[in-house]
């Protein structure tokens, strides 16, 4: 670190794997070093950059600020970026694949949905548009303002299953708005499609040295997201008061509360969210 021209503006903290307590435990700790600065980019650890993607990311945000409505001036962007893969570690050399110029969204997976209470898993989905509207974020790539750490901080509970879902919740029903744009400057590799592995949180060498096993926290992550989608988390960790779960059944197409499917386009598909004007508030 001491290399680098901008050393003093890095926080840099080391952590034995066994002591790591998890994904959302670590960017809550991550959230702990946060000194009011005006964005807010989070990423996971095996990610690629383009060249400018600060600026670009800059350039879309302050264009959705530019509607004034409460959603607007609160933007997160987010997907499941692009794929790379590793062609030469040692030399650096990565194949990023930006032939894709699409505005990614993200739906539910129609084969996951409430596989778990009411956890569901999401899938990447497409649009036609620049901008459109979104109901799903991916923890793996979002991009706010400061706002975001300051009125949705990580909640340290959570290990895996239900990060997404209850980040989101957390963030719809606090008035934030979600938003996917075109051609995301940053590449993530996708451990199932890469011949490049690597070890994951719940490896079981170096789970079975921990005192608290990966599936204890992930149960206890389950139930959070049940007690959350209940309204029966109070405080910063619940839910919000400036949208309901039928604001959002109207966007999504599911109803998270009785675990129902009211409209499978919405629900599988970026189809209804790309219709939608994005300049305009959609309720």
């Amino acid at each position: 670190i001491e290399i680098i021209e901008f050393n003093n503006q890095i926080k840099y903290e080391h952590i034995d794997p066994v002591y790591s307590e998890g994904p959302c435990w670590a960017r809550s700790k991550i959230q702990d070093n946060f000194d009011n600065e005006d964005y807010y980019l989070q990423i996971d650890s095996h990610m690629q950059f383009e060249k400018g993607w600060d600026s670009y990311l800059i350039k879309y945000l302050k264009k959705i600020q530019s509607t004034n409505s409460e959603m607007h001036q609160n933007p997160i962007i987010t997907c499941y970026p692009r794929s790379f893969d590793v062609i030469d570690i040692d030399n650096g050399k990565f194949n990023l694949n930006s032939s894709d110029v699409n505005t990614h969204t993200i739906a539910y997976r129609e084969d996951a949905m409430f596989i778990k209470e009411n956890f569901c898993r999401q899938i990447g989905s497409v649009s036609d548009k620049e901008i459109c509207h979104g109901y799903l974020l991916a923890a793996g790539f979002l991009f706010s303002t400061k706002e975001f750490v300051k009125q949705i901080p990580y909640d340290p509970d959570f290990y895996f299953y239900g990060e997404e879902i209850s980040l989101m919740l957390r963030t719809f029903t606090r008035g934030f708005g979600i938003f996917h744009i075109p051609t995301v400057p940053i590449f993530h590799l996708y451990a199932d499609i890469s011949e490049f592995k690597r070890k994951l949180h719940w490896d079981e060498e170096e789970d079975r040295k921990r005192k608290t096993k990966w599936h204890e926290r992930e149960n206890k992550s389950i139930s959070k997201l049940n007690d959350i989608i209940n309204n029966r988390v109070d405080g910063i960790f619940g839910l919000g008061e400036r949208r309901t779960l039928k604001h959002y059944e109207f966007l999504s197409g599911v109803d998270l509360v009785n675990k129902k499917i009211i409209d499978k386009n919405k629900a599988f598909s970026g189809e209804f969210i790309s219709s939608l004007p994005w300049d305009k508030n959609p309720y």
